[in-house]
């Protein structure tokens, strides 16, 4: 059965009750807690709370941003709603209110819609994020928007905590949490046609299509008082590039401390480094505090937070990636940019 068989408002219906919500609602129903109103009106109206709001949004399409071809649906609902779930932890925030834009050919399947949406609700649940609605259109591709808020700590008569990109100072070290390169690996796999028959293969997809955002590290970073950071979204020199730039700093990046998982090791031991420094699609968190500062943090962080270079001087803001002698390895790229060639 296709979309363009039982229409917008059918869809609708069908999509709502993945996530457990009646469509339309109930007369006399009453909102989710936290909603003034609730899903079926023109829009969502959401309590008044005590804190900073931090808004974000991206977009998958097909072709571009994921392989349609050899990707589950389940796995594209999920890293939709995750991807923006990895913003707003780059901001040491938490996430809440999801609004989710499909723009669907006419003869998209209505199965991989609903499959869709269990991704997107899995993710939801995972991340304690509460769908408020959205839109659907007709498209010649495939293709999904996700608008997320989230709440930003804010102490009594003081300014939001959060992590900005312009916070990193001279005599800052750098670190990441988790593990690099992975995802890109998972992309290379299925690029290649991988059949995924061993664990190390699986676990290098999985970080690809179903990231894990560092919600909870995030937020302890903030509450360790850090002040400088980003996700690795396109790539981990690019990424501390736009820190460089915008804090007017140098940062060294020592390659022999990189964070590699033996799953990464064991497939790709010669390009490695390379997928971590480069590869992009990790959504692990990029740091950037004073050393007792970082000190405090890993010892309190709910994941792992390994130091992996220094903000320096150079006479301009730039990234450079140094071997074990200090010599600096040079890099043809830096990491994915949307419209470049």
């Amino acid at each position: 059965m296709r979309v363009s068989d039982i229409g917008e408002f059918g869809l609708i219906e069908l999509l709502s009750r993945e996530f457990g919500l009646p469509y339309p609602p109930q007369p006399g129903a009453r909102p989710r807690p936290g909603l003034l109103v609730d899903l079926g009106d023109d829009a969502v109206v959401t309590a008044r709370r005590d804190g900073a709001l931090v808004w974000t949004t991206d977009t998958m399409v097909a072709g571009v941003h994921f392989l349609p071809e050899r990707t589950s649906w389940e796995s594209v609902g999920w890293k939709a709603l995750a991807v923006n779930v990895s913003d707003i932890a780059a901001m040491g925030a938490t996430p809440h209110l999801a609004l989710v834009t499909l723009c669907l050919p006419a003869d998209h399947l209505v199965d991989d819609a609903l499959a869709l949406y269990r991704g997107l609700r899995q993710a939801a649940e995972a991340y304690g994020v509460m769908l408020g609605g959205g839109d659907i259109v007709r498209a010649p591709v495939f293709a999904i928007t996700v608008a997320l808020s989230g709440w930003a700590d804010v102490p009594a008569l003081g300014q939001p905590r959060v992590l900005t990109r312009s916070a990193a100072r001279l005599g800052d070290v750098v670190a990441v949490t988790g593990n690099l390169g992975d995802s890109a690996a998972g992309l290379q796999l299925l690029l290649d046609g991988d059949a995924f028959t061993d664990e190390a293969h699986r676990l290098l997809r999985d970080a690809h299509e179903r990231p894990q955002p560092a919600v909870e590290c995030g937020k302890a970073a903030v509450r360790a008082g850090v002040h400088c950071g980003i996700d690795i979204s396109d790539g981990l020199v690019q990424d501390l590039g736009h820190i460089a730039r915008a804090s007017n700093v140098g940062i060294r990046i020592d390659a022999a401390r990189l964070p590699l998982s033996d799953a990464l090791v064991s497939i790709y031991p010669g390009r490695a480094a390379g997928l971590a420094l480069t590869g992009g699609e990790d959504y692990q968190l990029a740091l950037v505090a004073p050393p007792p500062v970082m000190e405090a943090l890993i010892a309190a962080a709910p994941c792992r937070v390994t130091v992996i270079g220094e903000v320096v001087h150079y006479e301009e803001p730039r990234v450079a990636v140094v071997d074990e002698t200090g010599r600096e390895i040079p890099l043809s790229r830096g990491g994915w940019d949307h419209l470049s060639t």
